[in-house]
Formats: C-alpha cells, structure tokens, sequence
C-alpha cells in the first residue's frame, strides 16, 4: 500500500494548497511519467479511494480521506520522535518519508505514549525499563 499512500498524501495536500489535484503535478511532484501517475490513480479508484473529474483532476473519497489523514498522523508521529531524540528537523522529514509506511500501530501507539510522557516531563525509560 505503501505507492498509493504516497499518492494519496499528495493528492490530499495538493487539494488543501491548491484546490485541486491534477495528474500532471502528481507525476511532477513524484518524479513518474504522467502515463504511471494515471494508471495509479486508476488504481486508486478501483480500491475506492479516489475519483477523476474530467478537467478537474482527482479527489479523494471519504475512505482515501480517512487513509491520508492515518499517513499524515503516522509521519507526524515518526517525525517528531525524531526529533525528540536528537535528529535535526530536516533529516527527520526525508528519514520519516521511509521510516512511516513500515510501523506497525503498536510501534506507532509506543511512539505517541513516549512524546506524551517526555512533553508532560515524565522521565522516559529505555527499552530495559531503566532510566
């Protein structure tokens, strides 16, 4: 799922800056031709996640809605962790970029209790359970 996540991300941002999602800017912005930018997309109306206006580009359905918001929650997760341990912003968001579509829920779970208790000031715990 990891391909049509990355689309569906984008398509989700390109739709909140710019109102719209056309297949020319998503095979732009990915770095694909625009024949593999709409095949995929095809592919994302077969699993219902997506669908193309003529002359208005793409959009996404309630479940690629609910689908962008989980990958944006679980880069937002990744990202800050990152951070909390040291790495700098920048390298965060690239390394984040791989990292996020390989976390399983109970890792990503392990992740927000961690901020959680680090922003509240508690003392974190290692994976010993030692300080």
């Amino acid at each position: 799922m990891t391909l049509l996540e990355d689309y569906v991300e984008l398509i989700a941002d390109l739709l909140k800056e710019h109102g719209e999602a056309r297949t020319t800017d998503i095979a732009r912005i990915l770095g694909v031709t625009h024949p593999t930018a709409t095949k995929t997309i095809a592919r994302l109306r077969r699993e219902g996640l997506a669908v193309s206006r003529p002359y208005r580009g793409v959009f996404l359905t309630e479940a690629g809605i609910a689908l962008a918001d989980r990958v944006r929650r679980r880069h937002r997760l990744v990202v800050e962790l990152l951070i909390a341990v040291g790495v700098p912003q920048e390298s965060a968001e690239a390394d984040a970029e791989g990292i996020e579509h390989h976390v399983s829920d109970v890792t990503l779970s392990a992740f927000e209790r961690y901020l959680k208790k680090s922003a509240a000031g508690g003392r974190s715990l290692g994976a010993t359970g030692k300080p």
